[in-house]
């Protein structure tokens, strides 16, 4: 038997959304912003929202999205992998993860970590690079 379908877009009220802080794209540093904001570049005003992980049940990224789809700019970063070191979890981007933000309109940046800290046989503080994040959003 085959299922064959078609998705033709998707439609949705937001509720219960959460009041978004908002940044400057000048004083925007994407380590230090809140897991979701506001962004503003005096000529549009983006809802953006971070990931931690590329593993979506390991920090619930999806309530972050879910605070930005009132805004009709929306972008989320999300890093390609995450290795937490030899006695961490190594977490890769899945396809379905980007298949169900496109799906949302949500813009994804795939980013990268810049630098970490070493902690015992571990990996933390893992911090994006902000300069690359900036030119991908503008």
């Amino acid at each position: 038997m085959n299922i064959v379908g078609k998705i033709t877009g998707i439609k949705y009220q937001v509720l219960l959304t959460e009041d978004l802080k908002e940044i400057s794209i000048k004083d925007f540093d994407i380590n230090e912003m809140p897991s979701v904001c506001l962004l503003n570049d005096n000529k549009h005003t983006f809802a953006i929202s971070k990931w931690v992980s590329p593993k979506r049940t390991r920090s619930y990224p999806f309530e972050r999205v879910f605070n930005t789809l009132n805004i009709s700019k929306k972008i989320t970063v999300i890093p390609v992998v995450k290795d937490e070191g030899t006695k961490g979890d190594r977490d890769f981007l899945q396809w379905d993860t980007v298949s169900l933000m496109s799906l949302l309109d949500v813009f994804v940046i795939f980013a990268y970590y810049e630098t970490a800290e070493k902690a015992d046989l571990k990996i933390t503080n893992q911090q994006f690079d902000n300069q690359y994040i900036i030119t991908k959003i503008k």
